[in-house]
């Protein structure tokens, strides 16, 4: 049976590695772990994943990145796979953008940065059900 993954998604490389660390320490060997630095970079990933016939249950994704923004690039995961979760995580994104991407239910969580790694890690705990 294939692992799921959990896919981090952010221009910054230091907050890939925090985010990488955070879910390793709180999920362990539960899931497989991928990061990309871009928008373009997470399709691929996503792409290269479905083809293996694997699920990555949860995204989390920087708002604001060079090329596609977090919000445009959450919006065309919904687009390919609807029942992913997807979590934003952001120090600027424009507050009508989230409420809009919320209403428009392609996006299901929004947490600020510097982020509450409690807060963060138990939201996606409740989301995966566990």
């Amino acid at each position: 049976m294939n692992k799921k993954v959990i896919l981090c998604v952010d221009d910054e490389k230091i907050i890939l590695n925090s985010l990488k660390k955070q879910l390793k320490t709180r999920f362990g060997s539960e899931f497989l772990y991928e990061i990309a630095e871009s928008a373009e970079e997470g399709l691929e990933i996503l792409d290269e994943l479905f083809e293996d016939n694997m699920e990555a249950p949860i995204i989390v994704s920087d708002w604001y990145m060079p090329g596609i923004k977090g919000d445009e690039f959450l919006q065309r995961v919904h687009e390919i796979r609807p029942d992913i979760v997807k979590i934003l995580l952001t120090g600027q994104a424009d507050t009508a953008i989230i409420e809009s991407a919320k209403k428009d239910g392609y996006l299901n969580e929004v947490f600020y940065k510097p982020w509450s790694q409690d807060e963060l890690m138990s939201s996606i705990e409740s989301h995966l059900g566990l």
